[in-house]
């Protein structure tokens, strides 16, 4: 029985049209590094974002200094800060409906994301959503010392709800390595969904138990 769900937010549960790796390629192409915006996904989703800038020049400029990546990481927070302040953002399909489902079944909803704590906290006041009422938690990747594809963040919500069995809970998300996370913490099920980074064909590379195309697909998976 699943007694907690944890899903990922840009791309899986917040629209905000991929800005963040929109930016994250805006930012390594301004250092001088001519990397495709697809390369940036397929390399750097739902990672924290210094990790992911650190896989990507891994993959395409291993010879790229500490300094450099730095650099870039600098460029990015700034960047990614100055469009924050004008996106519009919106829930996804179907999340706002799924989460009250899930409060009426007794079903715990975690938010979890790469983002730093300050732009997850943004995100949520845009979108209205409260803690208590929308979603019971927030667990970001500045809280954890190692960020996705490492279980950390899903074992402190599993810590924090005093719940002792992963198998209890979902993981969904929209890249590779939301499901790597969950399978790394043994959750009982886990999800891939289309709506954001990876296609249905990356997903399945990760061997999720099942793929979806909407949110609104989860309640009858719960079932």
């Amino acid at each position: 029985m699943i007694k907690m769900v944890v899903f990922d937010m840009a791309g899986t549960t917040v629209n905000e049209h991929n800005v963040v790796y929109k930016t994250l390629h805006k930012a390594i192409q301004n250092a001088g590094f001519n990397v495709s915006y697809e390369q940036v996904l397929a390399e750097g989703a739902g990672k924290e974002k210094l990790q992911a800038i650190q896989n990507i020049m891994a993959k395409f400029y291993p010879d790229a200094t500490a300094a450099v990546i730095s650099a870039i990481f600098e460029q990015f927070k700034t960047l990614l800060n100055n469009a924050y302040q004008t996106l519009q953002v919106t829930p996804h399909h179907g999340a706002e409906e799924v989460f009250e489902w899930l409060k009426k079944h007794q079903i715990l909803v975690v938010l979890n994301t790469g983002y730093s704590q300050p732009i997850a906290q943004l995100l949520l006041q845009k979108l209205g959503w409260k803690q208590g009422t929308h979603y019971d938690a927030l667990i970001t990747a500045s809280e954890v010392t190692n960020g996705r594809p490492m279980p950390d963040m899903i074992n402190l919500a599993k810590a924090q709800f005093d719940l002792e069995n992963a198998a209890h809970i979902a993981k969904i998300g929209d890249s590779a390595v939301d499901i790597e996370e969950g399978i790394n913490a043994g959750c009982g099920l886990t999800i891939g969904i289309t709506t954001g980074a990876h296609t249905k064909e990356q997903l399945l590379q990760a061997n999720p138990h099942t793929v979806i195309d909407s949110l609104l697909q989860l309640p009858q998976l719960l079932q």
